[in-house]
């Protein structure tokens, strides 16, 4: 099973985290360690040189899986932006889209709008009508 499908799977997930955690930087970490105690013991030419191979080797282990997991990571972002986008098609918003706010203006004093005018126009005909 491949890590993208343990990621989505709880009950895998919860296994299999503790010792997928230890070979991904568990090991990287031992070589790390390994080329430090390295140079320590032997200060001098084949410390130096297994302290650069192991440093660089682990170094290179924990990169390569922290690449990994963020080369994943970016297939669960694709997957939720076609998610949005087939919901997009079907109902014509973003899934995670705010409803608009109704704009309430705000006008000076005494300014009648087009809509008040023509209520007054239809008031006062009325008003004529009825005498």
């Amino acid at each position: 099973m491949t890590d993208a499908a343990v990621e989505h799977s709880p009950e895998l997930r919860a296994d299999a985290s503790l010792g997928t955690f230890l070979i991904r930087y568990g090991l990287g970490a031992v070589m790390i360690l390994g080329g430090v105690v390295m140079l320590i013991v032997s200060p001098g030419g084949l410390g130096v040189d297994g302290f650069a191979m192991a440093v660089g080797g682990g170094l290179s282990i924990v990169l390569f899986n922290v690449l990994f997991r963020l080369s994943i990571s970016s297939e669960y972002d694709r997957a939720q932006e076609e998610r949005a986008r087939t919901y997009f098609d079907e109902h014509g918003e973003w899934p995670d889209d705010e409803p608009p706010q109704q704009r309430r203006w705000v006008l000076p004093a005494g300014v009648v709008t087009y809509e008040q005018e023509q209520a007054q126009l239809r008031a006062r005909q009325t008003a004529g009508s009825a005498v």
